[in-house]
């Protein structure tokens, strides 16, 4: 399986516009200045693509969707996997039309994620809608358990984000991707167990945040799933992913938009 990190950024991307308005003055450690500088340190919003076996898994499909698309080279999309209904995880989906000229993709997600995106986006779903190629074609399944998908299981991580009730994270063979969390209960945080590769997110340094891991928290819960590997995303300008390095783990690291791994 090869993982490809599409976007490694919070919802606001890196640099943010506010930022930028303030000449970058108050910028943390100088991320959104060297982001001109270190591609590394331009962050577009969470996203990853998984192929396997001839397979192209998308999940989350945010604003910064037909960018990452490009910058990657992404020929084709089998389905797609969303997380949560938040904008910066589904907004990029009237784009998914250049993939579906052919054939429908489908989308999975909990409950509340996809009657969100029904109701962000009537026109796809409006049979009275006139076709046309700028109506993406895709099918819509509600899950809430283990489900087959291209010959591997995919597990959906039920986890704490703000007021949302349906936010995944998901779990497929060693790999689990949790992009947006605070917390995780108990039975939940089982279905982690023998993780051997993790992503995770990993909003700033500090204070505390209400619907987010920070630094600290995230180091904290990597632990405790404990696997060989673990990438935190998800990142603000907060995090300096060279200056903030040196507080991990030998087996943990910052992603950035365009990394590759095998898994």
């Amino acid at each position: 399986m090869t993982l490809t990190f599409l976007g490694t950024g919070t919802s606001h991307g890196v640099p943010p516009i506010d930022c930028m308005l303030q000449q970058y003055a108050s910028c943390p450690q100088g991320v959104c200045r060297q982001s001109m500088l270190d591609p590394k340190h331009r962050r577009t919003r969470s996203s990853i693509l998984l192929r396997w076996e001839g397979a192209s898994v998308l999940i989350d499909s945010g604003p910064d969707f037909r960018e990452q698309c490009l910058r990657e080279n992404i020929p084709d999309i089998n389905a797609v996997l969303i997380t949560h209904s938040h904008a910066d995880h589904i907004y990029g989906i009237p784009d998914i039309r250049s993939y579906t000229r052919h054939h429908p993709i489908p989308f999975f997600g909990s409950h509340e994620s996809i009657a969100k995106i029904r109701y962000a986006f009537p026109y796809i779903f409006d049979p009275e809608t006139p076709v046309g190629g700028g109506i993406p074609r895709i099918t819509t399944t509600a899950v809430d358990a283990p489900f087959a998908l291209f010959d591997h299981t995919v597990i959906p991580i039920r986890v704490n984000h703000l007021e949302l009730d349906g936010c995944f994270g998901f779990r497929i063979g060693p790999l689990s991707y949790i992009p947006d969390m605070k917390s995780i209960a108990p039975d939940e945080l089982k279905k982690l167990s023998g993780t051997t590769f993790l992503v995770l997110n990993c909003l700033r340094r500090g204070p505390p945040h209400p619907s987010h891991l920070t630094l600290r928290e995230s180091i904290e819960l990597a632990r405790a799933i404990a696997p060989q590997r673990c990438y935190f995303i998800h990142m603000s300008h907060d995090i300096h992913y060279e200056l903030d390095r040196a507080g991990l783990d030998p087996w943990m690291d910052f992603a950035w938009d365009g990394l590759s791994v095998e898994i």
